[in-house]
């Protein structure tokens, strides 16, 4: 049989009372007592059921998820993710609140950390723009004990507890390998079209991607990089100019958002020839996989990423291990013959679910 705060008590020599003081790090007991309860606990075996103490005192976790605003439609999806997650809150004794910003504003970002701070939150997850002001507010969330998450972007230095996403160094690689093995000897240089240089998960897929380029057979070179912020029509019109000024391109790596400018480009030019891999499965890439403008998108599981970091900040709060397993974040590639079927139709249930 399991032991209980009881067999606690009598191996220690002390009350319930103290016991209970002991697990909950309350004061009131001297030193030399709690050694000897912190002893029994450890020789006993003893492991405290936290969703039922929770559930006795009826603790709520007060969790803030800030996220992009804006017309990005992966964001939307993540943002889509987290309102299901709401509407499972009450069940999962959670409260959870969004909090929209402007993209790539590291300002508006440290605002809602702040403001999240100093509402109580008990957890803190967001995507995360990369600068140092971001860093030292996350540095004032772990001061006060408020466990943080980054969704989808890293920082290069920060004090967050986890980052929920994919390995985005990983992702550029195998993006510049499908690359490589579809154009095979085909001369040309290939563009690329990035959202902002200032958030970390497009910097690292860039660095991925060229390296394979550099390295794939004589070379292949790799334009400078199209800062799109994820809009659409200035997407669009960056990738109508580079066909213009490029004749000879012979593909384009849209590693950020703004796809759906990328796809009208594309079809306005009629160059179906060229190879073009995306990120993110929305309706703008599934629409291209299908016309045959994008060959290949690679893709991240946004409602994954969103019961990950529910998981690890609950985890963080109780003082618990978080399942590293549990919170890997696939790569998944899909080209047009092995699209999943859209909208809501029934999935099975994945892993982190179980």
């Amino acid at each position: 049989m399991r032991p209980t705060v009881h067999d606690i008590a009598a191996n220690a020599g002390v009350s319930l009372a103290t016991v209970d003081r002991v697990l909950n790090a309350r004061p009131g007991v001297r030193a030399v007592t709690r050694a000897k309860v912190e002893a029994a606990i450890q020789s006993l075996g003893y492991v405290r059921d936290v969703a039922a103490a929770n559930l006795a005192k009826s603790r709520v976790y007060p969790l803030v998820f800030i996220v992009p605003e804006g017309e990005n439609p992966f964001m939307r999806g993540l943002e889509a993710e987290v309102r299901a997650a709401v509407g499972r809150s009450a069940f999962e004794r959670t409260r959870i609140s969004i909090v929209n910003v402007p993209p790539f504003d590291a300002s508006a970002l440290i605002d809602a950390i702040d403001a999240a701070i100093a509402d109580g939150a008990v957890g803190i997850a967001v995507v995360a723009v990369d600068a140092p002001d971001v860093a030292a507010a996350i540095g004032r969330a772990g001061a006060a004990g408020i466990p943080f998450v980054t969704l989808v972007s890293d920082l290069a230095t920060s004090g967050r507890d986890h980052f929920c996403g994919v390995d985005n160094v990983a992702a550029g690689r195998t993006a510049g390998s499908l690359m490589a093995r579809f154009l095979g000897t085909r001369p040309g240089p290939v563009a690329v079209l990035a959202g902002s240089m200032l958030v970390r998960d497009h910097r690292e897929r860039l660095e991925g991607f060229r390296a394979v380029m550099a390295g794939a057979s004589g070379g292949r070179a790799v334009l400078g990089v199209l800062e799109g912020q994820d809009d659409p029509m200035l997407a669009g019109a960056l990738i109508a100019q580079c066909l213009k000024d490029s004749p000879g391109l012979a593909g384009i790596y849209s590693l950020g958002a703004g796809n759906s400018g990328l796809v009208e480009a594309l079809s306005a030019a009629g160059r179906d020839d060229l190879c073009v891999i995306a990120h993110e499965l929305t309706p703008p890439t599934r629409a291209g996989l299908e016309r045959g403008l994008i060959d290949a998108v690679l893709n991240q599981d946004a409602g994954h990423e969103v019961r990950s970091a529910i998981r690890i900040l609950r985890a963080k709060a109780d003082g618990l291990p978080v399942v590293e397993a549990q919170e890997r974040i696939r790569i998944d590639i899909f080209i047009k013959e092995n699209l999943p079927p859209e909208g809501g139709e029934a999935r099975p249930l994945q892993p982190d679910e179980a």
